[in-house]
């Protein structure tokens, strides 16, 4: 299922969600202008477990932050197209509605929580690994975490493929936020061992602290499970 757009309207423009989504697209453009050198900037300003616990250090010629301030400057670096295009689509989706229930403050605080968590929970468990980690879906999976917590009865238009037919129906957020959650839990157990690839340890970690952050950063006017009457 692809998502494409939600019947749930915000009080507040998205500043944060835009802005966010236009400095990843920014942040790409550079990395693609960059031709070859494009590795370079990925080892240095994405994460290296073994770089960010200690167990190894980058050259001087090829670091240009701290480590521990890769675990931010990763979330504005993207593979590929696909891989910028999905992460801005779910962010765009999801995103300014989680920023109008917080206000643009608590949310950029919450996001970058989020990618935190998430660079974490993928790192820890092989803290030796000399792979960069890339990419906004760590914080992304925050957002869909508390978007589930206070939206799921909003409606979501999702793109279904079938082999060569394609339809699109529309959907609780609870059903395909919890569809989706359940596909990163079986994608990562499939993937266990295996070295690069998708970081589906990060969606996961990001996804729950997403959850658990929600109370410290929410309006306490905002309510959890809006009732709603989306797409009505």
């Amino acid at each position: 299922m692809i998502p494409l757009h939600d019947d749930n309207p915000t009080a507040t423009p998205p500043l944060l969600t835009v802005a966010l989504i236009v400095a990843c697209v920014l942040m790409f453009f550079w990395q693609v202008s960059l031709g070859p050198q494009q590795t370079r900037i990925i080892y240095a300003l994405g994460v290296i477990p073994a770089v960010l616990f200690g167990h190894l250090q980058l050259p001087e010629a090829i670091a240009m932050v701290t480590p521990p301030a890769t675990v931010f400057s990763s979330m504005f670096l993207h593979g590929g197209w696909m891989h910028l295009i999905g992460n801005m689509l779910y962010l765009w989706i999801f995103g300014n509605n989680v920023e109008d229930a917080m206000g643009h403050v608590r949310f950029i605080v919450f996001y970058l929580l989020c990618g935190s968590a998430a660079v974490l929970a993928q790192a820890l468990p092989d803290p030796q690994s000399q792979i960069p980690m890339i990419g906004a879906s760590g914080a992304i999976s925050g957002v869909l975490g508390a978007y589930l917590l206070l939206y799921p009865h909003a409606r979501v238009l999702v793109l279904i493929p079938l082999g060569f037919y394609v339809t699109t129906v529309r959907l609780k957020a609870g059903w395909v936020l919890g569809f989706w959650f359940v596909l990163q839990l079986i994608s990562s157990a499939a993937t266990v061992g295996q070295q690069g690839g998708v970081a589906f340890g990060a969606h996961i970690g990001g996804f729950v602290a997403g959850m658990l952050l929600l109370p410290l950063f929410k309006r306490r006017s905002v309510r959890y499970f809006h009732p709603g009457r989306f797409g009505e």
